[in-house]
């Protein structure tokens, strides 16, 4: 069975976290949501207050796919911490999907990640993905790789399932996306 571990930082975008989460568990994919700090109520940036499942220190092992929200101020807290540098590099070093959305694909490129790959953010923040070939604005989820980003909140359905069909398969998303009547493009 595969697994997602969903980093919560103080200020994450509610939609571009809890879309995806919603759609992955509808399919089985087991989903553990962490906040980063110890405290496992996360505040939104629209003030939307979510338990985590856990919080990021008490996370063992690794999953098959690492998801970070977007958001503000939830992205700067997410480059803030050491921690999250640690676990991403983790991810990344183990060949783990790496998957971020809106703002949050920045991280990857603060650190370095995205150098060469192609990949997609929030419009106006491309040039925070350092070294990344970006996708342009007709493309909502970009695939490279261990990496998976997309644009920001509109595009939480594609990006969604985009992870289910990387994680399971085209036909289970396609599947999906006709239960929750949503054409995909």
């Amino acid at each position: 069975m595969s697994k997602v571990v969903v980093l919560l930082a103080e200020g994450f975008e509610e939609i571009e976290a809890l879309t995806p989460v919603d759609l992955l568990r509808r399919a089985g994919i087991e989903v553990v949501t962490a906040s980063i700090t110890e405290d496992p109520v996360v505040m939104g940036s629209h003030k939307i207050p979510v338990t985590a499942d856990t919080v990021m220190s008490r996370l063992e092992g690794t999953a098959d796919m690492l998801f970070l929200p977007g958001g503000q101020p939830g992205t700067n807290n997410l480059k803030e911490s050491k921690a999250v540098a640690n676990l991403i590099r983790k991810y990344q070093e183990q060949g783990k999907y790496l998957a971020a959305i809106c703002a949050a694909p920045t991280v990857y490129g603060q650190m370095g990640l995205l150098q060469g790959r192609k990949a997609t953010c929030y419009p106006g923040l491309e040039d925070q993905l350092l070294g990344a070939e970006w996708t342009g604005e007709n493309v909502t989820v970009a695939v490279d790789g261990q990496f998976i980003t997309s644009r920001g909140m509109g595009t939480s359905i594609d990006f969604g399932l985009k992870l289910m069909e990387l994680l399971l398969s085209k036909d289970k998303a396609d599947e999906m996306a006709a239960k929750v009547v949503y054409q995909r493009g």
